[in-house]
């Protein structure tokens, strides 16, 4: 059974398949949309907070090249 997923610029059914060549968007027109959401900041990932990640996951090695 194939899946179907909605394209997330204009919610057309889109079949999951090598097949579908721009999925999970309908078409380069859809993708091309959604790019440009990203690049006019329509779209963002949030920052994360300050002190949000452990003091073992941050990067403040002597190392780190400058």
């Amino acid at each position: 059974m194939t899946t179907i997923v909605r394209c997330p610029t204009c919610a057309k059914p889109v079949p999951w398949t090598p097949e579908s060549e721009f999925r999970p968007f309908c078409s380069k027109r859809c993708r091309l949309i959604d790019l440009g959401e990203w690049l006019n900041e329509g779209h963002v990932i949030p920052e994360p907070i300050d002190g949000a990640l452990p003091e073992d996951d941050r990067d403040d090695r002597d190392d780190w090249p400058r």
